[in-house]
Formats: C-alpha cells, sequence, structure tokens
C-alpha cells in the first residue's frame, strides 16, 4: 500500500483545522475564559478515565487539542501527536494562550514510537473519530504497546464499528451501506463540509477511511501484549451522525430518536500492558 492516504488525509485535515478552531463546536472561547473548562469528550470520557492526576500520557491523532488541554486541566502530564501541521499550530495556539505546558508532536501515528523517542507513557489516550483514518488496526496496537510502559494504560472511546456501516444518506431507516471489517482497499469519500456548523468552503475533499470490528480491534489489542480491562457500548456518540433520526441530547451527544437500543454508536476500551 501506498501513502497516498496520508497526503489526502492530511491535506484534508490541515484545511479543516482553522475552521473548526473557530468553531462554536470546539469552544475555544470558554478553554481561554475558564481555567477549569474541559471539552464535552472528556468529560463524558470522565467516569471511565478515573483519576489521571499526575500520569505521563500522550494523546494520539490530537487534532487542535481541545481534548488534550482538557486532559492536562485533570493533572496530567501531556504530549500530543498529530500529522496536520495545521491542526498543532492550532493547539500551539490554545495552549499557550491557556498557559499550559504541553508538548505537541508532528507526526502520522505509526510512527509515533520513533517520533516520540522510544519514550513510555502511562497512558496512551485516544479520543472519538481516531480509529477510521488508519488502514491497520493491528499495526495501530503496537504502535500503542510501544507507547506504553509496563503497567501502562490505554484508554480509547471512538465511534462504533456498527454505527460506521450504517448509510447515513437514508434519513428514514437504518441501512447497512459500508463494511463492518477492516478491508485492504480503503473506502474513498467526497465530502465538501465537516462535522462542525461552519459555511466554510473546502478544496481538500477526498478522503480515505476504513472500518475496524470490534472483534479486530480485541485481538489485535490482546496480540499486542495487553490485556482487555473494559469495553463498554455507548447508545451516544458526540456528533450528529445520522441525520434525520437523531436527538441531540445532554452534554452534547447524539442518540438515535427512536428505538436506541438498535444500535451502538460508540465505545469505550480499556487495557493494560504485562
Amino acid at each position: 500500500m501506498t501513502d497516498d492516504y496520508l497526503l489526502l488525509n492530511k491535506a484534508n485535515w490541515d484545511e479543516r483545522a482553522p475552521v473548526h478552531a473557530a468553531s462554536r463546536d470546539y469552544a475555544v472561547d470558554r478553554f481561554l475564559a475558564e481555567p477549569d473548562f474541559l471539552s464535552e469528550v472528556v468529560r463524558f470520557d470522565r467516569p471511565l478515565l478515573g483519576d489521571i492526576n499526575g500520569l505521563r500520557a500522550v494523546h494520539l491523532q490530537c487534532h487542535i487539542g481541545t481534548d488534550t488541554l482538557s486532559l492536562a486541566r485533570l493533572g496530567a502530564t501531556m504530549t500530543g501527536l498529530d500529522f496536520s501541521p495545521a491542526s498543532l499550530a492550532q493547539a500551539r495556539v490554545l495552549t499557550e494562550k491557556t498557559g499550559a505546558r504541553i508538548d505537541f508532536v508532528e507526526s502520522d501515528v505509526f510512527d509515533a514510537v520513533t517520533a516520540l523517542g522510544g519514550a513510555q507513557f502511562d497512558l496512551v489516550y485516544t479520543g472519538i473519530g481516531a480509529l477510521c483514518w488508519l488502514p491497520s488496526i493491528d499495526r495501530w496496537a503496537r504502535t500503542v504497546a510501544g507507547l506504553l510502559r509496563p503497567g501502562g494504560r490505554l484508554f480509547i472511546r471512538d465511534t462504533h464499528p456498527m454505527l460506521a456501516t450504517i448509510d447515513e444518506t437514508h434519513t428514514d431507516r437504518l441501512v447497512v451501506g459500508y463494511p463492518y471489517f477492516e478491508t485492504t482497499e480503503p473506502m474513498v469519500f467526497s465530502e465538501g463540509g465537516t462535522y462542525v456548523e461552519t459555511d466554510a468552503e473546502f478544496q481538500q475533499t477526498t478522503t480515505h477511511e476504513w472500518n475496524h470490528g470490534i472483534g479486530e480491534l480485541v485481538t489485535a489489542v490482546l496480540n499486542a501484549g495487553l490485556s482487555i480491562t473494559g469495553l463498554t457500548e455507548h447508545r451516544s456518540v458526540p456528533w450528529h451522525a445520522l441525520p434525520g433520526q437523531m436527538t441531540l441530547g445532554a452534554g452534547g451527544e447524539w442518540h438515535l430518536t427512536e428505538h436506541p437500543e438498535r444500535l451502538p454508536l460508540s465505545f469505550t476500551l480499556q487495557a493494560r500492558k504485562h
């Protein structure tokens, strides 16, 4: 496989980054005004995340750093890693303005061990909407294992792969239209918008994405030498994933309007390195 997907996806995220930073969805103004403000994503994670005060942690695929900053505000010593220089530029501006001390490193996630100088972390954190950009869940799990110290912990909340199979163009029913399992070839999308409210028009609209089944994820984590300590499936997700079929609830999470028991929308997986 060539690295064409990296070039296409990076161009897409570079273009999105300043738009996301300016949007109300990422609430940058609240981070600047309120020293204890946390992102909605991290607020959702807190009950399962627990106390991270004093931990050395790395946030993979950190984007513009709002979740990274939130974790730092919970007491962790944070490093953020992302492949998009435009995203990291926004993250650095945010942390400088808030007075936070966070290291941001530009790297493809698969090169994270080398890019971070072989550093070992107490916690590897990955937030919502990350794994779909990666062609190999096995390689990702090995990367996570390489970043964790013995006894270190993985925490990931992401889109449930079953939600990722649903064709969102059907607004009146749930229709499976995309692969559940990881495929060799990517799903290729060309979409002009983004997941925040904006009038911006984008030029870099082609992306390559992959789905990864829950069984594939669990197996990859186990094969990488980690022990699963928790797997929770959630009935909500923090964006309007299925237009016409969802309702916005408390805390910025969307759920199915009718019979939410039909479909898991996100999941949290936790594991520890032996």
